[in-house]
């Protein structure tokens, strides 16, 4: 397979976004508006510039595998993984199936929560013609609904939002962002879920900031962690205070 060529520019933006690599494993920080599988957009998967980047770093003539365990949301940026090897792949899906795949996020919201720290549980369920969860109502639970289960920490606050830590503990559609948004506090810039104006840059501002697991091959602890966007101002530089 001929891959297209990089310029050197995005060649070096892809090398520098490389949070951890090795034969089996490649973890990326992805940004905002980056798709990581193919969709009806047609757009570019992550997946498949990072098959560029691999080919043309590495002279390799025939084809690169990159498996996906697991997606991140369009608008959300951060850590995403991806297997270089069929083993690693199968091994990653059964353990981000089996939650033994640690994953912490932040996120800039709109309104204080009413407790610094706390566990969200509730039983969602996704309309799939408006791509959109739901928490559903005590006493009107829906027969597709599922258990949605996440803890956070509040961290901060910048001049006008609060950051908080979201450690998440199912993997439902849409579930920070329900859920954050069904305690009162939607994330800065998503509109799909109440916040009331959107950030210059089309995304929102959750970020996949740290995982941590178990190597699916060399059984030794893996923990990375991504920086946040600069464009999170008070938070990118840690200004940001208590």
């Amino acid at each position: 397979m001929i891959y297209r060529e990089l310029s050197a520019g995005e060649f070096a933006d892809l090398s520098s976004r490389i949070l951890y690599e090795d034969n089996h494993l490649l973890i990326v920080n992805k940004k905002v508006g980056e798709i990581v599988q193919g969709d009806k957009t047609g757009d570019e998967p992550l997946s498949d510039t990072y098959k560029a980047f691999i080919a043309m770093r590495d002279s390799k003539p025939g084809q690169v595998f990159l498996g996906l365990p697991h997606r991140l949301d369009r608008p959300v940026s951060g850590i995403t993984v991806l297997a270089k090897t069929s083993k690693a792949l199968e091994r990653l899906n059964a353990m981000f199936r089996d939650s033994q795949v640690h994953k912490f996020y932040w996120a800039m919201v709109c309104a204080e929560p009413d407790s610094s720290e706390g566990l969200l549980e509730d039983m969602l369920w996704r309309d799939e013609r408006q791509n959109k969860s739901f928490v559903c109502r005590p006493g009107a639970a829906r027969r597709d609904a599922k258990m949605a289960r996440l803890r956070y920490m509040r961290l901060g606050r910048t001049d006008r939002y609060v950051v908080l830590e979201v450690e998440l503990m199912t993997g439902r559609h849409h579930q920070i962002r329900c859920q954050l948004s069904h305690m009162g506090c939607p994330i800065k810039g998503d509109l799909k879920y109440g916040a009331p104006r959107s950030n210059p840059d089309g995304g929102i501002s959750l970020h996949a900031r740290r995982i941590s697991f178990v190597h699916p091959v060399k059984k030794e602890q893996v923990t990375v962690e991504a920086p946040v966007p600069a464009s999170w101002k008070g938070v990118a530089d840690g200004s940001f205070n208590g």
